[in-house]
């Protein structure tokens, strides 16, 4: 009887860490929430924090809804219901996806067996950044062209990529001789990605046939030589999305309470430089979502090594921190200042005399 009554305990707790066990990972919030409650905060390798969301009460608005496709694995994240794969969500205003690589190939009769031009249309509120993101052109004899939609108007831009030798081709170099390169403007929410050929690659048939376009984050492609091969196996490339809030300015949202994201207290409003509409940050000294009431949470400096900057005794503040000297001792107590010095401060004395 005995023996039974000791392997109740035992019981109990292997039926609790088969519950925790089997317990969604998804489920888990956050030291600090980024997404509203009962809301889905991570899709696969992806955070999701508001104002995105994968369910209506848990976005600001579809433009910022998120589909998680359970059919991979890890789970993959994407912007609304297009193809448009998220790599990285981030309270800066930014997005990271995946666009698709264009293509034109060729073949010894000076015949086209191969060519795609793909193409992405961002929702209202979202645009393409404008400084990180570069058009590229890989090729020998081909030249392209991006081109859509910016404001309510069409823009158009390209460059030409030309060599006659492998030899020509310098690796990191993207200045015409096998790769180009040209920049974008602001507002744009339509890439239409178009390649063309001089000449269908008849005279540098012997090490190029196939020219590649997309429009990449610049710190994500270096060229090579090799390039004019590899590309045949890349179907796309990173590339970098800003996104702000409504169409107004921080000055028209904060006179309706009730639409005006920035909902923590201590969060701040300013505009963004490429699009148009407002973004919310937490100011200097606190961290977290400000997009959520109380979202921007005091950092303590203390705490952190890298933040702590006393010598020898730290006492957090409300959006900072104060050093302080033992009794004896006199000056900042910052280790990238005066730090503490032993003895008595020059003001005591005068006060003392």
């Amino acid at each position: 009887m005995g023996f039974h009554v000791l392997q109740i305990p035992f019981i109990i707790n292997l039926v609790l860490l088969i519950v925790i066990a089997l317990t969604p990972t998804l489920a888990a919030s956050p030291p600090n929430p980024i997404a509203k409650p009962n809301c889905i905060h991570r899709c696969g390798n992806v955070s999701i924090p508001f104002p995105f969301g994968t369910t209506e009460h848990c976005y600001q608005s579809s433009s910022f809804l998120i589909t998680c496709n359970q059919t991979f694995n890890p789970p993959k994240a994407f912007l609304q219901n297009t193809s448009i794969e998220i790599t990285d969500i981030s309270l800066d205003g930014q997005l990271r996806v995946l666009q698709f690589v264009a293509h034109d190939c060729y073949n010894r009769n000076r015949t086209r067996v191969s060519y795609s031009d793909p193409w992405i249309s961002l929702p209202i509120y979202l645009t393409v950044n404008n400084t990180a993101n570069k058009f590229t052109i890989v090729g020998c004899d081909t030249y392209g062209f991006v081109s859509g939609r910016r404001l309510n108007r069409n823009y158009q831009t390209g460059c030409t990529a030309m060599c006659d030798a492998k030899e020509d081709l310098g690796a990191g170099s993207c200045t015409g001789l096998g790769c180009c390169q040209t920049s974008i403007p602001k507002e744009v929410w339509r890439v239409e990605l178009t390649l063309k050929s001089y000449e269908n690659y008849s005279y540098v048939w012997g090490f190029n046939n196939c020219s590649y376009g997309f429009l990449v984050e610049e710190s994500a492609f270096t060229f090579s030589p090799e390039n004019l091969t590899n590309l045949k196996n890349v179907e796309r490339l990173p590339m970098v999305v800003d996104w702000a809030i409504g169409n107004g300015t921080c000055e028209e949202a904060q006179m309706n309470s009730s639409s005006y994201a920035c909902k923590s207290l201590n969060s701040k409003c300013y505009k963004p430089d490429n699009g148009y509409g407002y973004r919310c940050s937490c100011p200097e000294g606190y961290q977290g979502n400000p997009y959520l009431i109380d979202g921007c949470q005091d950092i303590d400096e203390c705490q952190d090594p890298s933040l702590n900057k006393c010598k020898k005794r730290c006492v957090n503040t409300p959006g900072g921190f104060n050093c302080l000297c033992p009794k004896g001792y006199h000056g900042d107590g910052r280790k990238d200042g005066q730090g503490c010095i032993r003895g008595e401060s020059l003001v005591f004395k005068l006060v003392a005399g």
